[in-house]
């Protein structure tokens, strides 16, 4: 199968990454990247659509038909927000576009980007993790073809990239060390990326990736 997929977060670390193993895989024929800053990429496979606000899509709607997966890597820090705000900005924004996909693409894969100690109760005491948890929960229940919550840990970044975040570049270095320490909270932005293409073609079989999951994913072939 060829993969025609929307990238939301590119010109952020994440979304960067994802994008960067996209465009080097050749079972992915097209990428449309909407995000209200340019990627700064210019690739044959590449599309792009700068949109501003994302609550509503209806002028861009059309554009978004015809696509069989969703990398939705777009995200903010909860620190110094209010559970609200980062609710609105979280749980409501993700939820918009989601569900319009899922109306125009029932053949599509969703993948988000959560993270690791996401809390699927929403009932825990730490704000960010129900808020992630009610988001995951409720992708889950749109009439996707299929929907995985991806929580990665802390993850080496892709030498080479501009939007790598200081803390992860700083880091990197101790990555042969984490990772036999801390095998279930350690992988690389390029195993996030590959374990979404790789479950995009051949499914897997549950719906929520921890690190684990990601890393197993990532080196089938």
């Amino acid at each position: 199968m060829k993969i025609k997929a929307i990238i939301t977060g590119a010109s952020g670390m994440v979304g960067e990454g994802v994008l960067h193993e996209c465009l080097l895989h050749p079972d992915v024929e097209e990428v449309l990247v909407i995000g209200r800053r340019t990627a700064g990429i210019t690739h044959r496979k590449l599309k792009e659509i700068l949109h501003s606000n994302f609550y509503d899509l209806s002028a861009v709607k059309e554009q978004l038909k015809g696509y069989n997966a969703c990398y939705f890597c777009l995200g903010v820090s909860s620190v110094g927000m209010k559970e609200k705000e980062y609710h609105h900005v979280t749980y409501d924004l993700t939820m918009h576009m989601a569900t319009l996909l899922a109306e125009q693409n029932p053949e599509m894969t969703f993948c988000y980007v959560s993270g690791a100690g996401t809390d699927s109760t929403e009932h825990g005491k730490m704000m960010w993790a129900r808020v992630k948890g009610q988001t995951e929960n409720d992708l889950m229940r749109l009439p996707f073809k299929a929907a995985y919550m991806f929580r990665p840990g802390f993850m080496k970044p892709t030498k080479g990239l501009k939007h790598t975040l200081k803390g992860y570049a700083f880091f990197s270095w101790l990555y042969p060390v984490l990772k036999p320490l801390f095998p279930n909270f350690v992988s690389t932005l390029k195993e996030l990326g590959l374990a979404m293409i790789n479950v995009t073609i051949r499914d897997y079989d549950k719906p929520i990736l921890e690190v684990k999951d990601i890393v197993k994913l990532a080196n089938e072939s």
